[in-house]
């Protein structure tokens, strides 16, 4: 297999994800743990006038290159609920009714363990999250035998999933807000809206005030990544170039930015984020609250909530069995939403802002309830599928 082969397998990405995960790993618990994090603590900053952004690193990986992720991950979302596997009431139940189990029993898993504590359940929100691209790339090495509709199904479910992790990190990881950049950025977003709705097709003004939108987040108290998303739901999907000549300025952004999001942004910002250091770390420090309630979460919780709530919605006759698969095979694919990974990783950040707070506890628990949830899932999906063409 060539190179341009393997970029355009579904498989490549987690693999790739794999592959920098333990790199980091080994790098962190190794003689060169000083130069790792010395990377990731290079400061940078960008000043123009009075306007400063200085920040690690890793800051940087985190809050300005996930609003590029965030962006691109936009961009599906208002592609496929105007015209694609979200524009339907009948192709959307399903998927929905998932994404949201899988969002509220991973949740109550984790507070029926950290609840009472003030700081500790701030994290409620870790296990909800499903890594679209490990997820997807995981199913993909059952090969063929698995219908396309629940590659179709696990694929909305996971949009709908990380629309619903947007809407968390909106409402509950937001700081102090400042009212001077809010309304800085609501007159960027002001614009962004008058440009679409006057059809202008050229990127650069979208551009310009995107950075400008992204720039008075970062200061607002907002989270960022959000800035992203905004700018995203503002993108034309359907344009007229100066010839008169149709085109989608929003899908052609969405193709442009697939390959720099899934082999580098995230491959960045896994190296930068998994990276746990597993000193004084033991066996026992996972059946500590927070960390338990984060691996059950993702490993439990999710395959509960999503096969529970569709095998609820089915049976009401409110959804229907995806086509031409099975019971088994669903339950697979809803043990694969545990992946929670790079999303899980990023809201962990969100949630507990001192990275030594749990000692690495809490990121050592995102890798195994995913590991867990990849390896077990590809496994009954194996036998679900065995014996299948």
């Amino acid at each position: 297999m060539n190179i341009k082969d393997f970029l355009h397998k579904e498989s490549s990405s987690g693999i790739i994800l794999i592959i920098v995960t333990f790199l980091a790993l080994i790098l962190q618990n190794s003689p060169l743990s000083t130069l790792y994090n010395s990377f990731l603590e290079t400061p940078l900053k960008i000043q123009v006038g009075n306007l400063e952004i200085a920040k690690p690193l890793l800051l940087w990986i985190n809050d300005g290159l996930m609003a590029i992720f965030f962006f691109l991950v936009g961009l599906e979302v208002k592609r496929e609920v105007i015209e694609g596997h979200l524009s339907s009431l009948s192709k959307v139940t399903l998927p929905i009714i998932a994404a949201i189990g899988g969002m509220i029993v991973p949740a109550l898993v984790f507070l029926s363990l950290n609840g009472s504590d003030a700081i500790a359940k701030d994290g409620w929100a870790i296990p909800t999250a499903t890594d679209i691209a490990f997820a997807l790339g995981i199913l993909s090495l059952v090969g063929k035998r698995v219908p396309l509709s629940l590659k179709v199904f696990l694929m909305a479910l996971a949009i709908i999933d990380d629309l619903g992790a947007i809407i968390i990190i909106a409402l509950f990881y937001t700081a102090k807000l400042s009212i001077l950049s809010i309304s800085i950025a609501s007159i960027a977003l002001l614009g962004l809206f008058i440009l679409n709705r006057m059809g202008i097709s050229k990127r650069s003004p979208y551009i310009i005030l995107g950075i400008i939108l992204w720039v008075s987040v970062l200061k607002s108290g907002v989270h960022a990544t959000l800035a992203g998303v905004a700018l995203a739901f503002l993108i034309p999907l359907k344009s007229k170039d100066e010839s008169g000549k149709e085109f989608s300025m929003a899908k052609e952004m969405e193709k442009e930015l697939h390959m720099v999001v899934t082999f580098f942004i995230l491959p960045l910002f896994a190296f930068a984020n998994a990276g746990v250091s597993l000193k004084g770390l033991s066996i026992e420090s996972l059946f500590t609250p927070v960390p338990l309630g984060i691996a059950l979460g993702l490993f439990v919780g999710k395959q509960l909530g999503v096969f529970g709530f569709s095998f609820l919605a089915i049976k009401l006759k409110i959804a229907k069995l995806p086509d031409d698969s099975t019971w088994l095979q669903l339950y697979g694919v809803a043990i694969l939403t545990g992946i929670g990974f790079t999303m899980s990783l990023f809201i962990d950040s969100l949630a507990y802002d001192d990275p030594t707070i749990y000692n690495s506890a809490d990121k050592l628990a995102i890798l195994v309830g995913t590991f867990l949830s990849a390896s077990i899932g590809f496994i009954v999906l194996k036998l679900a599928t065995k014996g299948k063409q």
